[in-house]
C-alpha cells in the first residue's frame, strides 16, 4: 500500500504537520508492514517526529512536529491534559448521553488486551451522543487521559461497544441489519459496511510555541462516511 502523503495534509506551518491518517496504516514503524505514517512523513520532511499515535485501524488526525521545541511544547500539553481531542465512534444500541464522564481505571495484558481494573491506571473519557439512528449511536468522545484502547473499552463498559470492535464486544454491521427491504443476489456473500473498528479521530486543538491556537478537523474517510450515510438513510 503506497501512501499519497501530500494529499493527507490538513494543516502545515513552520512548527507542525497535521495529517488525516487513513485506516489500516500504522503510525510508527511496523515489522510486519513497511508502510507507516512516520516513514512517509520523513520522506516528506526528514526532521519530523510523531507527537502521538493512533491505532492501525483508527483513522483521523495525527500530529507531527518539525522541531524539537515544537515536539516538547505539545508533549507538555499532552502531559498537562491541555490538548483537546474529539473522536467520533459508531456504537451498537441507542444511547442518549447529554455529556457524561466515564472515569474507570484500565490495565493492559501481555497480549495487548485492555480491561477495566480497579487497581489499574486512571482513565477518563467524556462522552456525548452526537446522533441516534435506528439501532446505533454516533458518539463524540473526548479522552482526557490517553490510555491504550481507552475509548473502545470505556464505551464497551457502558454497554455501547463500537461497531466491528470484535476485541471488546463489537460486531460487524451489514446493510441487511439496518435496511427494511434487502435482497441479496443468489450466490453473493454480503460484506460488512465497514471492515474495521468504527472509530475516527475527528478534531484536535492545542497551542503552538507562539501561543497561537491550532484547531483542526479531519473529514471522515470513505468507509466511515458511507456507514454514517447508510445509518441516516435507514434510520
Amino acid at each position: 500500500m503506497k501512501i499519497q502523503f501530500k494529499s493527507l495534509i490538513i494543516h502545515e506551518d513552520e512548527q507542525y504537520l497535521i495529517v488525516n491518517k487513513p485506516p489500516f496504516v500504522s503510525t510508527l514503524e511496523d515489522r510486519m508492514d513497511p508502510t507507516n505514517m512516520l516513514s512517509s512523513a520523513k520522506d516528506y520532511n526528514k526532521e519530523v517526529q510523531a507527537c502521538h499515535r493512533l491505532d492501525k485501524e483508527t483513522s483521523g488526525i495525527l500530529v507531527f512536529s518539525k522541531t524539537a521545541d515544537a515536539y516538547r511544547n505539545l508533549a507538555i500539553q499532552f502531559e498537562k491534559r491541555q490538548v483537546e481531542k474529539v473522536y467520533h465512534a459508531i456504537s451498537h444500541g441507542i444511547h442518549d448521553c447529554d455529556g457524561i464522564k466515564i472515569e474507570v481505571p484500565l490495565s493492559i495484558s501481555g497480549k495487548g488486551i485492555v480491561r477495566v481494573d480497579r487497581e489499574g491506571k486512571p482513565a477518563e473519557t467524556r462522552v456525548k451522543t452526537g446522533e441516534v439512528f435506528k439501532n446505533h449511536t454516533l458518539f463524540y468522545c473526548k479522552p482526557i487521559t490517553g490510555r491504550t484502547h481507552q475509548i473502545r473499552v470505556h464505551l464497551a463498559y457502558m454497554q455501547a461497544s463500537i461497531v466491528n470492535d470484535n476485541m471488546y464486544g463489537g460486531k460487524d454491521i451489514f446493510l441487511s441489519d439496518i435496511k427494511r427491504k434487502f435482497n441479496l443476489k443468489k450466490d453473493e456473500e454480503e460484506r460488512p459496511l465497514i471492515k474495521r473498528v468504527a472509530l475516527h479521530s475527528y478534531s484536535i486543538a492545542f497551542t503552538d510555541l507562539d501561543g497561537k491556537q491550532i484547531s483542526v478537523v479531519a473529514p471522515y474517510p470513505k468507509d466511515f462516511e458511507v456507514l454514517v450515510k447508510q445509518l441516516r438513510k435507514n434510520a
